[in-house]
């Protein structure tokens, strides 16, 4: 495969998966990292709960006469801000160390539990505030409003609507090491900090441009642990198909 040079900064990065269609430690597959998702996960898990100590202290409010619904406001508004911002953590952990579909319980539990946090975050506070005796109608409809648009707020956010897994890591892996090898003979790819794609070639029109200052080369699997740049360049693969004739000029 012809690969002309750039005038870019093309650095070489370290680390990660550099094997051709390889596993990871022990058996996983290829750009797992167990220990980034560690760290996101206790770093979500203490986001949440921040979140339900903001809600105990919402409930607490509700037991003053007369309550104030600025401060509830504020605490509901808290209370939103560390939950979506745990289940965001644990989303990203996720996709760092995916659960195996082989295990249903775990697989489900793993990746919704963001869902779950959220409505133990919100609907306890949210039935308390409309069976609250200390708050008029007035004050129940304002702050009940807040609680519930926080609850479906944070539910939302919290399901995983395509949860990935370790078998579906594997696959999709092997698939894509196995073009990339098929059409230039190697494991290596290119791609740029903002870019959604790696390429074949360091000299594609899409990655020299006036916004590129470095382009970076490294593994399919190094694309995607570093980047989560999972896609091939259309424009890389038709190019290289031609240059090995397996499609038309």
């Amino acid at each position: 495969m012809e690969t002309k040079k750039t005038s870019k900064k093309v650095t070489r990065v370290s680390g990660g998966d550099t094997s051709a269609v390889g596993q990871g430690p022990k058996g996983t597959p290829p750009a797992i990292d167990k220990p980034k998702a560690r760290t996101l996960r206790i770093i979500a898990i203490l986001a949440w709960i921040v979140a339900i100590g903001f809600e105990v202290v919402a409930i607490l409010q509700l037991k003053k006469v007369p309550v104030n619904t600025t401060i509830l406001i504020v605490l509901i508004v808290a209370d939103l801000i560390f939950a979506v911002t745990g289940i965001l953590l644990w989303k990203k952990s996720n996709r760092l160390d995916p659960a195996s579909n082989k295990e249903p319980v775990k697989f489900f539990l793993q990746n919704q539990l963001g869902m779950i946090i959220a409505i133990i975050a919100f609907l306890p506070l949210v039935i308390l505030i409309f069976t609250n005796k200390n708050m008029n109608g007035k004050q129940k409809g304002l702050v009940g409003a807040v609680a519930v648009i926080a609850l479906l707020v944070a539910g939302v956010l919290g399901i995983d609507f395509n949860p990935p897994s370790q078998e579906e890591y594997q696959e999709q892996y092997l698939e894509q090491t196995q073009e990339v090898e098929a059409l230039s003979g190697a494991n290596f790819v290119y791609w740029t900090k903002s870019g959604k794609s790696y390429h074949l070639y360091q000299d594609c029109s899409y990655i020299n441009t006036d916004r590129t200052d470095e382009i970076f080369e490294g593994s399919v699997a190094q694309a995607r642990e570093l980047k989560n740049i999972t896609d091939l360049c259309d424009r890389c693969r038709n190019r290289a198909q031609k240059e090995k004739g397996t499609v038309e000029e």
